[in-house]
C-alpha cells in the first residue's frame, strides 16, 4: 500500500471495513524499512495474485442486490433489502439528505427537538434552510437552539440516528401510483367535457372542500391560460398549435360565457399585431362553432401547451389560490 500511494495511486480504502482500515493503518505505523529486494518481491507476488484471478463477488447482501439490480423481481428485492438491514442500501445519512422535501419536514415535526438539529445540521445548508422556513415559527426556534448543543454528539451516537431514520424511509410501503390522488383527478378533469368537469368539482366541494381546493388548482384548462401562460410564451405557443385548432377554439371562446372569452382575448394580445389580425379574419369568416367542436379545440390548445412544457420549451406559472377551472 506504501508503495502504491508513492506511485501516486488512488486507492479507495475507505471501501475496506474498519476493522482492516485499522490493521493497516497499525501495521504501516509499525514498519520503518524494507529493503529493494523485498519490495521488488512482495510487488511481484501481489502482481502474480492479479493476474490469476478470475471473478470477484460483492461483499455482503448489499452488493449482490447492487450487482443484481433489474435482474430479480422488486418483490424479492425489497424482502432482502428489509432482512439485511438499512446499511446494505449505503451510507444511512446520504438516504436521509436524498430523502423528498414532505418526507423529511414529516421527519423533522415528529422526531424529538435534538434528533430533529442532527438532521438539520447533516443537511447542505440550502436544503436546511428551505425546510427551516417551511416550519412552524416556534418549531424552527427550538430546532435551531438545539443545533447549538449538538457540539458533543459522537459519530456512533449521529450514525445510529441515521440508521434509525433510514429505516423510516424504508417502512414506506410501495404505492400502486406514482402521481397523488389530486394530480390524478386533476389529470382526468383536464380532459373531461366542461358540463362533467363543473359536475364533478361541485360534488367534490360537497363532500371534501379542501381536496376540491386542490383539485381546482392543479387542472390546467382553456381558461386558466391567462392565469399559467406567460405571454412571452405564447408566440411559441400559437405556432406549435394546428392553425385550425387554434381558429376553432378562439373562435369557441369568444362566443362563450366567462372566463373563455378572456383567455381568448390574452391569446390575441399575447401574439404580433399582423397575426392577430389575420386569426380574427378568420375567426370572423368561420362563424358559429358548436360546443362538440369548441370543446375539442380548445383541449387541443391545451394539450400543445402540456407538451411544451413537458419537453422544457416553456414553463407554466404556478397555479393561484381559487383559480377558476
Amino acid at each position: 500500500m506504501r508503495f502504491l500511494l508513492n506511485e501516486g495511486a488512488e486507492v479507495a480504502l475507505t471501501d475496506l471495513p474498519e476493522g482492516l482500515q485499522e490493521v493497516l493503518t497499525t501495521q504501516m505505523g509499525s514498519m520503518r524499512y524494507v529493503d529493494r529486494a523485498t519490495l521488488a518481491d512482495v510487488v511481484a507476488e501481489f502482481a502474480a495474485e492479479l493476474e490469476a484471478m478470475g471473478l470477484t463477488f460483492p461483499r455482503g447482501v448489499a452488493g449482490a442486490l447492487s450487482a443484481l439490480d433489474g435482474r430479480i423481481s422488486s418483490q424479492t428485492a425489497a424482502r432482502l433489502r428489509k432482512e439485511a438491514g438499512v446499511r446494505q442500501f449505503g451510507d444511512p445519512w446520504q438516504q436521509v439528505c436524498n430523502a423528498d422535501t414532505p418526507m423529511l419536514l414529516k421527519i423533522l415535526q415528529s422526531e424529538s427537538t435534538e434528533v430533529a438539529a442532527i438532521l438539520l445540521s447533516k443537511l447542505d445548508v440550502a436544503r436546511a434552510a428551505e425546510l427551516l422556513g417551511r416550519l412552524p415559527g416556534e418549531t424552527a426556534r427550538r430546532i435551531t437552539y438545539a443545533v447549538s448543543q449538538t457540539g458533543a454528539a459522537t459519530p456512533a451516537a449521529v450514525d445510529r440516528i441515521g440508521l434509525s431514520l433510514a429505516a423510516q424511509l424504508h417502512e414506506v410501503p410501495p404505492t400502486a401510483f406514482a402521481d397523488g390522488p389530486v394530480e390524478r383527478v386533476g389529470a382526468i378533469l383536464n380532459y373531461s367535457q366542461a358540463a362533467t368537469r363543473d359536475e364533478v368539482l361541485t360534488g367534490l366541494e360537497e363532500e371534501d372542500e379542501d381536496f376540491a381546493r386542490l383539485v381546482r388548482k392543479a387542472i390546467f384548462t382553456f381558461a386558466n391560460i391567462p392565469q399559467r401562460v406567460n405571454p412571452l410564451d405564447m408566440p411559441a405557443i400559437t405556432r406549435d398549435i394546428d392553425r385550425q385548432d387554434l381558429i376553432t377554439a378562439l373562435a369557441a371562446a369568444q362566443a362563450a360565457e366567462e372566463p373563455l372569452p378572456a383567455a381568448g382575448s390574452f391569446v390575441l394580445d399575447s401574439i404580433s399585431k399582423r397575426m392577430a389580425d389575420a386569426l380574427r379574419e378568420e375567426i370572423e369568416e368561420l362563424g358559429t362553432v358548436n360546443e362538440r367542436d369548441g370543446e375539442a379545440a380548445m383541449t387541443a390548445v391545451v394539450n400543445a401547451i402540456r407538451t411544451l412544457e413537458a419537453s422544457g420549451d416553456i414553463k407554466l406559472l404556478p397555479p393561484e389560490d381559487g383559480g377558476t377551472p
